[in-house]
């Protein structure tokens, strides 16, 4: 059985066990979470899709760790002006690991 949820902006396909990499998420290492926005649930039988969301369907989480990506370099240059720019950002994540999907 696997889920389609949407966190951060974005939409991830995750089963039981997966680990995944989402943008971060309130809560400290080890402390469980439930995200209850649930777009589509399949693997046994038809697939159940929603219109947006799911009711009552979630995924339980468990917060592996929280990090920041690696460095983005963003670097602007106009010629022949003597005009430069330079400036990095990291980007602030979380690591997930899988424990339930509750249909």
């Amino acid at each position: 059985m696997y889920a389609i949820i949407r966190t951060g902006g974005k939409q991830y396909r995750v089963a039981k066990d997966d680990v995944i990499t989402v943008e971060r998420l309130p809560g400290d290492e080890g402390s469980e979470v439930t995200i209850d926005q649930v777009l589509m649930l399949a693997g046994d039988g038809a697939a159940r899709i929603g219109a947006p969301i799911l009711d009552g369907a979630s995924v339980q989480a468990e917060i592996v760790t929280q990090s920041r990506a690696k460095k983005v370099i963003i670097f602007k240059k106009r010629r022949r002006q003597k005009s430069r720019t330079k400036n990095g950002h990291r980007q602030l994540q979380s690591v997930l690991k899988i424990t339930a999907i509750n249909a």
